[in-house]
């Protein structure tokens, strides 16, 4: 269980909400342009991670994990982020908000799940409410900035059309096409520009060119040592 609390940003203006997640939901390989996810399997695969069975996949992950820290914590040097769409259901609503799927590199090779689990997973402190953005969601842009030695340099940049439509993406991992209340969904990623590598401060935003918004979020990464 994970209690986090956000402004929600609306046409009505901005209110504080608060949700009680009891699930957390990572969707991988949830591309809609077969060659860009073909490259992106194609960089993980680089590293030593199998190629998927099926796509898109479900992993489940603890919701204790999301965090609004702003700073987490990996064992060895191995994390990265990915910036993602967030999907929240509360309250028979959905709401859109922006994360990162963090995850360590060296654990994925041995499993995709187990990889994830290991990792905090980062989100902004602000949402949208869905239906306001569902009309135009392919226009919305997902970015990403890492800093990596020294340089805070674009990390990932594309348009979410890219990636599966919430509805479709709930879609197929709900038998009657909605979640469930206290439910929170990672919707896929892009390919890393330069490649998957790891950063000590990680930003992403999710923006809207059509009601000219954005959600955005930071954090660092500590690395501790491992020595045993």
């Amino acid at each position: 269980m994970s209690h986090l609390e956000f402004t929600l940003v609306s046409a009505a203006g901005e209110s504080d909400v608060a949700f009680d997640i009891s699930e957390m939901v990572i969707a991988g390989w949830a591309g809609r342009d077969a060659e860009a996810m073909e490259h992106h399997i194609r960089e993980l695969e680089a590293l030593g991670v199998a190629r998927p069975a099926s796509t898109p996949t479900f992993y489940r992950v603890a919701a204790a994990r999301l965090t609004q820290a702003p700073e987490i914590e990996d064992a060895g040097p191995n994390g990265s982020g990915e910036v993602e769409t967030l999907l929240i259901a509360a309250h028979g609503r959905l709401y859109v908000g922006v994360g990162s799927d963090h995850t360590d590199r060296k654990a994925e090779t041995v499993g995709v799940t187990l990889s994830k689990q290991m990792c905090d997973k980062p989100v902004a402190a602000s949402l949208w409410p869905y239906e306001e953005v569902a009309g135009h969601w392919d226009s919305l842009i997902l970015r990403s900035h890492a800093l990596i030695d020294g340089e805070m340099v674009l990390y990932q940049e594309g348009p979410v059309s890219g990636l599966l439509a919430p509805q479709d993406l709930i879609g197929r991992y709900a038998p009657d096409g909605r979640l469930a209340d206290g439910t929170a969904m990672f919707g896929g990623t892009m390919p890393a520009i330069g490649g998957i590598r790891p950063a000590s401060r990680f930003e992403g935003e999710l923006v809207d060119p059509v009601l000219n918004r954005r959600l955005a979020f930071g954090y660092d990464v500590r690395v501790l040592p491992v020595r045993g």
